[in-house]
């Protein structure tokens, strides 16, 4: 089965990181290291959400919105038009989306008002695959949280010790603990980009 990191690093490529660059205002290597940290981020909290049968009913039901359509539009999103994301990014992290922005910034370099921007430009791209994952494979909220986990299972295959790291301060929350890992492990994660 297809990943849905790779699915989302096939809509991500060198023109992509160029045009959110220019969106954010930012340098493209700066804004490749801060996405290479922001998608594991957004994965992490979506997996560590979907573990729970109700969190994986949420995120089936979400689903149903996000077919896969505004895959069509990357255009529209990555000019900085991604005002669905800072939604989707409020129920993924709760109140917690500011300290993994903050913590995205400080690994990339990213002021806080780029990281929030490119983050919002991310989660409805991520949605988006998911969604057409879903619709492809058939995929409802029993089989969810397996999906999320061979992303993660496949960082830990790329990145010798993260999964020891995903929740490495016994918090339950797993994002915090792949910021800290820093930019320069989840760049072999991601690519380099620009």
């Amino acid at each position: 089965m297809t990943s849905i990191l790779d699915a989302v690093r096939q809509q991500l490529g060198p023109d992509a990181i160029q045009q959110m660059s220019g969106a954010l205002g930012a340098d493209p290597a700066a804004t490749s290291g801060a996405v290479s940290l922001a998608l594991p981020a957004i994965l992490a909290g979506l997996s560590h959400n979907a573990s729970q049968p109700q969190g994986a009913v949420a995120l089936d039901t979400a689903l149903d919105a996000h077919d896969g359509s505004i895959l069509g539009n990357l255009g529209g999103i990555l000019g900085g038009g991604g005002g669905i994301g800072g939604a989707i990014l409020g129920h993924i992290f709760g109140n917690r989306r500011g300290t993994v922005e903050q913590k995205v910034g400080h690994g990339s370099g990213l002021n806080a008002a780029q990281v929030a921007q490119l983050m919002a430009m991310l989660a409805p791209i991520v949605m988006g695959v998911l969604g057409r994952m879903k619709q492809s494979k058939q995929l409802d909220a029993n089989q969810l949280p397996d999906v999320l986990q061979h992303s993660r299972e496949q960082g830990e295959k790329e990145i010798p010790g993260l999964g020891g790291l995903l929740d490495a301060n016994n918090d339950g929350h797993v994002a915090d603990d792949v910021l800290r890992m820093g930019t320069s492990a989840l760049g072999g994660m991601f690519g380099k980009k620009g």
